[in-house]
């Protein structure tokens, strides 16, 4: 994995992240549902999505663009569809790309593991472990660049359901420190049953 620092060129997703944000969509609103999330994005978003395949990659702007769409379209009856879309992201595209990394026999083997399942997905920022300890722990997320509170709330679920298939029980994710609140960057505080 390269520690080179992201360029603009780079800030992008890996598709499979649009892949799951649309099967998300679909089982949540149907097809009418989005077919409306789809008519509010830019004509140069729709054909972006349109061609991007799991393993491609696709600018974040467009990606941000999907979600504040999809926001519209769910977050007024559903405030959490956010952190759900997250962990249904982790189960579906998570697992079957990367069941090896995801599917780790603890939580803290997932975290401090050598590849970072962060970086599989998102190609802008580096995801890193400021502290893991038996039961917990605290992410750190640099060099991400501008983003979206929506992403942030996207990781919060993301995170939950990864620690919870490595057998971590119930776990809790707390983002307790925001970008989008003013801080230098986002951190997350992690614990789980032993």
């Amino acid at each position: 994995m390269s520690d080179l620092p992201d360029t603009p060129s780079s800030r992008t997703a890996r598709g499979g992240v649009v892949e799951a944000t649309l099967a998300f969509l679909r089982k949540e609103a149907g097809e009418d549902g989005q077919r409306r999330v789809m008519e509010r994005l830019s004509p140069e978003t729709v054909a972006a999505l349109q061609a991007v395949g799991p393993s491609d990659e696709i600018a974040l702007e467009g990606l941000f663009e999907l979600w504040r769409s999809v926001d519209r379209e769910l977050g007024g009856d559903d405030p959490g569809w956010m952190e759900r879309a997250g962990a249904f992201s982790i189960e579906s595209a998570g697992m079957h790309h990367y069941g090896g990394i995801v599917g780790k026999p603890s939580p803290r083997e997932f975290l401090t593991q050598r590849i970072s399942l962060f970086r599989l997905f998102y190609r802008a920022g580096r995801m890193q472990v400021v502290r893991a300890e038996e039961g917990s722990a605290l992410l750190r997320l640099v060099d991400f660049g501008p983003s979206d509170p929506l992403f942030c709330r996207r990781q919060t679920g993301g995170l939950r359901r990864a620690l919870g298939l490595a057998r971590g029980g119930e776990p809790r994710v707390r983002h307790v420190r925001c970008v989008h609140e003013g801080d230098a960057f986002c951190e997350w505080a992690l614990s789980w049953e032993v």
